[in-house]
């Protein structure tokens, strides 16, 4: 039987265990938004690997003298790294998807000003009335 990585399964005596941490400790962290666990319907905390491997990085953060507050702006920073990371993937993914179309198109000027697609090798389309370009005199 595996048990998914983010799966809120241990009661708090259990996580801090694993942890090697007083329950206590992981009642501050929980407070101070430091590591928050998922809550079962009795409000119970129930905690997951990822937030056990989280407790174990704040714990080795602490002994290196990072204080709390800092070990939570750590955490925050990894956090948004790691959707930023995410999204990336996806916009490279989209970006691989439309690629194929997009080589096969150029964009020009319309006759308008706007800017059309066309297919390689095709030129805009005349509007039915004529442009006309304004210049100064002398310069023809």
């Amino acid at each position: 039987m595996d048990i998914e990585f983010d799966q809120p399964i241990f009661v708090i005596s259990v996580a801090a265990d694993l942890a090697d941490m007083h329950p206590q400790t992981l009642r501050q962290y929980d407070r101070m938004g430091i590591v928050s666990p998922s809550r079962a319907p009795g409000k119970s905390r129930r905690y997951s690997q990822r937030d056990v491997m989280m407790l174990r990085e704040v714990q080795r953060l602490s002994h290196e003298g990072v204080s709390l507050e800092g070990i939570k702006r750590i955490l925050q920073l990894e956090n948004q790294v790691a959707a930023l990371q995410r999204r990336v993937g996806e916009l490279t993914e989209e970006l691989a998807r439309r690629r194929q179309p997009l080589d096969a198109r150029v964009f020009a000027a319309g006759t308008a000003g706007d800017v059309v697609s066309l297919a390689r090798g095709k030129r805009p389309r005349a509007r039915s009335q004529a442009l006309v370009v304004w210049r100064p005199r002398g310069t023809d």
